[in-house]
């Protein structure tokens, strides 16, 4: 039995042991009986007679000798179990047979065949080699005898290997674990579990090498880190986390699959409830290989920060052209209104008298209380006043009783110029907009504040607990730093914060210089182009750089519950890009940032609500249509009617006038409608909108957070192509920048959404079923796909808000009376 170097000292212990074997007999008083590695022993107990067997080994300095132990008994008796006890060295495990799993509802699961690895004990190079003892000890309360049988083994292959597969199988009853030692130059390795089979469900563990091992299904998650698994599993360890620089891997088969997605045991009382040997075998592969090292991470950080500074040197590139150029115009003598790009760099002579077309829209000046009498000198404040009166703020900024007739007459007439709704004081409405600004800052702060608090608790229970259950993260590529789990995911999000910063740095350097612009002349006689307004653009830009923080909360523990962080600021940033896009030739009747921010705080409600109860209750998908539908078709009214549609006392009056109007014009008298080309995009959008209603309320999907996304998105694509499609049937052009801007944004949009539809995780499913979708890294070694996603949406939010930034640039040398308004 003893080998190794020491052939002398186990031989002396083996004949000790035989000595007292004989000495006392191998009987019912329990004397040890010395046991032969590979042999299988038969015997019975009871209650009077157990057996004790000895069995003796030795082990050489830096070897780790393993030991199993195999057992069987063909009682059925529940009442009376034969019990196993292993007293070692440093340690005593125990079990009975049969063995007993519990489930779910009471049931039970019992095995007769039960096989545990014992904790093995490594000699240290100062003691040399080491003798081991190992006492079993089979015992039974019964007063009849059981058989039962013993097999002890010595394992071959108890240390895995470095980018070796190794090959086993497990059950609930002979779960397996086995030692890896860290190579000198490693400090982190990938631990990659594979099986062909979806059950039966397994869960993976990495313990300290700490005695007793847990390796049973009830006490697998007290030690180590852990995670559920069907097909795949992967877990990264580093060298830093384990002091003795080795650790345990643990097998474990559940005994039932419901915790892995499978189907739920039927809740059945009575003896049905109890399961005999169930066959649950599983083939497992298991491979540790190297994970990247440190350097990687640098070069990870340098590609984030320098490829979004790369967009800095652009920006700065594309400013110095456009500076030389202007400068060449001027000194030329050829400057016209605005250079093209937003910014006023010379005046120009306005005409008093009414141009050309004004039939098509224009007020005539002669009218006693038309629209030009708005703009004289009388109405004004000072040149220099700039007051920020809460009184003007309040009052839909129409100071005088003239403008609400006169206007109750403009926004209904067929045809409509940029003139007839940009017609109230320029720094009331400027102020109006600001406050757009202003209040997203405070959201942020106060949404961004408890998120990442609640995160880094997450975190925190992960690292305490062990359990990699909790986020769903791709764990074929995640790779911590600190205590974050997956930084690559975190670093990734980078590009919205870089992006956002300089998106606010370009609207900044805009303002500035239409400031300057205004300043140089009278700033009441330019009725050029359109009204800048630059409170919705910061706003956006605050917006961009939020959803990068908030994505690095969402990633610091994805999860069911806390993805509404990361589609929160997606929400605001579309609504925002609508409201942008309206503002540009609505700027007099463009929402207010209060009412614009309950409505997104509306949305946000009814997605957690979504989150909540969305999963399974018919209920709320059912008033959630309703809401969905009866929201498109009032906001649809309130566009057609350019906010001029008088709701009344009760807001149900609303729907009650469309009615009428609908009947009236549709089936009365089928009149053509009076707003053509407003009237083709509400029905688009509105039938959108219900397709929307439709498939939720059919298919209800449990992403309730990215349906509500999806609804946003669409609606704003469909308005943007509206826009740009009458721009152009308006005979107006596009400028080079931003053409480019639109072709930047489609082709980096989707190469964006290529990588968005490489699903790595979901945690619409078991975290074991989402692990079946994780992938290797494929940028750098450091990113994953849903990375790439980051970066690319990252650049193409960045490209669409300069889109909206330049698209009307080309209307800077054009008189308001001359832009039409759609």
């Amino acid at each position: 039995m003893a080998g190794g170097a020491a052939p002398v000292s186990g031989a002396l212990l083996c004949a000790l042991l035989w000595v007292v074997a004989e000495a006392a007999g191998d009987g019912p008083g329990g004397s040890p009986a010395p046991g032969a590695f590979g042999r299988v022993y038969r015997g019975a107990v009871n209650i009077s007679a157990e057996r004790v067997y000895a069995f003796a080994y030795s082990s050489e300095p830096g070897q780790v000798d393993a030991v199993r132990v195999y057992v069987n008994s063909s009682s059925e008796n529940l009442q009376y179990p034969v019990l196993f006890v292993v007293r070692q060295q440093k340690g005593v495990l125990s079990w009975q047979v049969p063995l007993i799993f519990r489930g779910l509802y009471q049931r039970t699961y019992n095995y007769q065949e039960v096989s545990r690895t014992l904790c093995p004990s490594e000699p240290t190079p100062e003691t040399g080699p080491s003798d081991q003892v190992i006492f079993v000890d089979v015992a039974s309360m019964a007063p009849f005898n059981i058989t039962y049988e013993l097999l002890v083994t010595r394992l071959e292959n108890f240390q895995l290997e470095t980018n070796k597969a190794f090959n086993f199988t497990a059950s609930p009853s002979q779960p397996q674990y086995f030692l890896y030692k860290f190579p000198q130059d490693v400090d982190s390795v990938i631990i990659k579990v594979v099986s062909d089979a979806v059950y039966p469900c397994s869960v993976v563990s990495v313990q300290d090498i700490v005695c007793p091992v847990y390796d049973l299904d009830h006490n697998v998650e007290f030690n180590g880190v852990y995670q559920s698994m069907t097909k795949q599993a992967a877990i990264t360890v580093q060298r830093k986390d384990f002091p003795g620089e080795q650790f345990f891997v643990v097998f474990v088969i559940k005994p039932e699959d419901y915790a892995c997605g499978g189907s739920v045991p039927s809740s059945i009382h009575g003896n049905v409830n109890r399961t005999w040997n169930l066959q649950r075998t599983k083939n497992l592969q298991v491979m540790i290989v190297p994970s990247i090292k440190k350097y990687v991470y640098v070069q990870a950080m340098f590609f984030s920060f320098l490829s979004f500074l790369s967009f800095y040197l652009g920006s700065v590139v594309v400013a110095f052209v456009h500076y030389i150029r202007v400068r060449r115009k001027a000194s030329a003598g050829r400057l016209s209104p605005e250079d093209g790009s937003g910014i006023m760099t010379s005046s120009h002579p306005i005409t008093a008298g009414t141009p050309e077309g004004s039939s098509y829209g224009a007020i005539d000046e002669s009218s006693s209380s038309g629209g030009r009498q708005l703009s004289s000198p009388e109405r004004r404040p000072p040149a220099g006043s700039d007051t920020d009166s809460s009184v003007e703020e309040e009052s839909d900024f129409d100071t005088m009783p003239e403008i609400e007739s006169d206007k109750n007459v403009i926004r209904t007439k067929v045809f409509l110029y940029l003139s007839d709704l940009s017609r109230k004081d320029r720094r009331i409405v400027s102020k109006k907009y600001k406050i757009y600004f202003w209040n997203i800052i405070t959201i942020a702060v106060f949404y961004a504040l408890p998120v990442i608090q609640l995160v880094i608790t997450y975190q925190t229970v992960v690292n305490v607990t062990g359990n990699q259950d909790i986020c769903y993260y791709n764990f074929l590529c995640a790779h911590p730093l600190g205590v974050l789990s997956a930084f690559n995911n975190i670093l990734s999000n980078v590009g919205h914060m870089l992006l956002g910063f300089l998106f606010l740095l370009i609207v900044l350097r805009r303002d500035i210089l239409h400031r300057r612009a205004m300043e140089m002349k009278d700033i009441y006689t330019l009725d050029y182009g359109i009204p800048k307004h630059f409170g919705l653009f910061y706003a956006m830009g605050i917006a961009l750089m939020m959803e990068g923080v908030l994505s690095a909360c969402y990633h610091v523990c994805p999860n069911y519950s806390n993805f509404q962080f990361d589609t929160s600021f997606m929400y605001m940033i579309a609504g925002l890009c609508m409201l942008k896009l309206y503002q540009t030739r609505h700027p007099d009747i463009n929402a207010s940032a209060y009412s614009a921010y309950a409505s997104f705080a509306v949305v946000i409600c009814l997605a957690v609500l979504g989150v909540v109860f969305g999963k399974n209750d018919m209920w709320f998908w059912v008033i959630f249509s309703m809401i969905h539908v009866l929201a498109s078709l009032a906001l649809s009214t309130q566009i057609y009617y350019m906010g001029r549609f008088k709701i009344g006392k009760c807001y149900l009056g609303i729907f009650r006038r469309v009615a009428m109007v609908l009947y009236t014009d549709c089936i009365q008298q089928c009149s053509r409608p009076m707003y053509m080309d407003r009237m083709v995009l509400l029905i688009v959008g509105n039938l959108v909108n219900w397709s929307f209603a439709i498939f939720g309320l059919v298919y209800r999907p449990r992403d309730f957070a990215s349906y509500i996304l999806g609804i946003f998105i669409c609606n704003l694509l469909l308005y943007l192509a509206f826009y740009i499609i009458m721009k152009l049937r308006s005979s107006e052009k596009l400028l080079p920048i931003p053409l480019f801007c639109i072709v930047a944004t489609a082709v980096v949009w989707a190469a964006a959404l290529y990588f968005f539809f490489q699903t790595l995780s979901s945690w619409e499913e078991t975290p074991a079923e989402s692990r079946e979708k994780n992938r290797p890294c494929i940028l750098l070694g450091f990113f994953d796909d849903h990375d790439v996603w980051h970066f690319l949406s990252a650049a193409a939010l960045f490209f669409s808000f300069l889109v909206l930034l330049t698209l009307d640039d080309d209307l800077d040398v054009v008189r308001r009376d001359k832009i039409p308004v759609f």
